[in-house]
């Protein structure tokens, strides 16, 4: 599928399979600690407290809230620049591309939902509708990508557009319904700064320091109001420029030039650089940043860490739950372990795949090149996949609340089982149900 010199979509592609392994081993890693005899070492220590102070402010959290609150805001960026990216050149560029999966994932979001809100009617737990709602971007690709030339490139990238949309919506949903208290000054000074944010892109700042300095400022403006911090990393990832300082054509002129200049200097003993040299190649290195878009550079400069540092971190220190086979029957069949794995199961596959058939025959929609409705609903499965997020949104539901902790757990239950589910029928259903048209064109 990759040729050697990657493109960045192909790029894109290999860095969220290379999270998705990583991922399922940190995810593992975490089930072990949970039920051996170390159990109560590994939760005390998540729920170690930790501080940052200066003069009278001060911010007192655990570990498990540092990695929630504050590491999770950068996977948050990536996640705004990934949506920006989209939007702006992306598939969601298209109209016509970006139809159907925004359709789809608006399905997607909405009938997994509704399944689990209908499961937990009238109980305390109806308030985790939410948990459902999220695909694992991550997860989901690995399993794509891992078909290889059996699945055509446009299902990979109706799948990375639908996951993107269902990210925004996930997100949207965080911030309207998942706060419980909010503080209006805080906000509105957080909001002030994102404005500032604004106008630094409007004047064409392209260096990310600003952005970083205000964005950390407004990430704590974010955590006084109520609402959840991590909102501050999509906001700062969404006032990045998405144009170069230079242009191309510029950008070829001025390393011919350069590049001549360089060669007018002799090298010296033992290959040793002219100072002058020096001096240009720092020029070279400043020009050739200034030739890419700070949204491109950035997404890529973050992705790595985030995915070998936050993301797995997260999965430490959420992912572990202890697993008593003996109750294992009643857990699965409470109302908030049912309506988690209905709506990640079920609801997913009634919402992709339903939604996209009815656009599709609507004459809304186009079915993508090379694809046929059979992938489309294995897809739907691997929309099932709705870990990080999912989790994510389950931490928040019910914070703080009376029988919290047991929802909590019911919930990261139905999230393992589901996505280990769905992940494992969409992948058979498209590596030995579905017929791939042939030939495919990957190019």
């Amino acid at each position: 599928m990759f040729s050697k010199v990657a493109t960045p979509f192909e790029h894109f592609l290999h860095q969220q399979t290379t999270t998705g392994l990583v991922l399922m081993i940190m995810t593992v890693v975490a089930l072990i600690l949970a039920n051996s005899p170390i159990s109560e070492t590994y939760a005390h220590i998540f729920h170690t407290k930790l501080a940052v102070s200066l003069g009278d402010f001060s911010i007192n959290h655990t570990l498990h809230h540092w990695i929630n609150d504050g590491l999770m805001a950068l996977f948050f960026f990536v996640i705004g620049l990934e949506i920006k990216r989209e939007v702006l050149s992306g598939e969601l560029s298209e109209p016509k591309n970006a139809i159907l999966p925004i359709l789809a994932a608006i399905g997607g979001v909405a009938a997994p939902a509704l399944i689990y809100y209908y499961i937990n009617l009238g109980l305390p737990s109806q308030n985790g509708w939410g948990i459902p709602m999220a695909t694992d971007i991550a997860f989901a690709i690995s399993a794509l990508v891992l078909l290889g030339r059996r699945v055509p490139v446009a299902l990979v990238t109706f799948l990375v557009a639908l996951a993107i949309v269902d990210d925004l919506m996930a997100v949207t949903v965080i911030a309207l319904f998942y706060t419980d208290q909010i503080h209006m000054f805080s906000l509105m000074m957080a909001f002030a700064i994102f404005g500032i944010l604004i106008v630094f892109n409007r004047f064409g700042i392209h260096h990310p320091l600003p952005y970083f300095l205000m964005g950390g400022l407004m990430w704590i403006f974010m955590l006084e109001s109520g609402v959840h911090a991590t909102i501050a990393g999509i906001l700062t990832a969404l006032a990045i420029p998405h144009k170069p300082k230079f242009n191309p054509q510029f950008f070829d002129q001025h390393m011919a030039k350069l590049t001549d200049k360089f060669k007018q200097y002799p090298i010296g003993e033992n290959h040793e650089l002219h100072d002058k040299q020096k001096a240009v190649l720092h020029h070279m290195e400043d020009t050739v940043h200034a030739v890419q878009a700070p949204l491109n550079r950035l997404e890529h400069d973050f992705h790595l860490p985030v995915s070998l540092i936050v993301i797995p971190l997260f999965a430490l220190a959420n992912a572990g739950i202890a697993l008593h086979f003996d109750g294992m029957q009643a857990l699965l069949f409470e109302p908030v372990t049912m309506g988690v794995m209905a709506g990640l199961v079920l609801g997913k596959v009634i919402g992709i795949a339903g939604v996209a058939f009815l656009a599709i025959k609507m004459g809304i929609a186009s079915m993508p090149k090379h694809t046929t409705m059979n992938q489309i609903f294995g897809v739907s499965f691997l929309g099932g996949i709705g870990f990080t997020m999912s989790i994510f949104i389950a931490e928040l539901a019910w914070y703080g609340s009376e029988g919290g902790a047991e929802m909590l757990l019911q919930a990261k239950t139905g999230i393992l089982f589901a996505s280990l589910f769905a992940g494992v029928v969409g992948f058979i259903w498209l590596r030995y149900i579905s017929k791939p048209i042939h030939p495919i064109d990957n190019d």
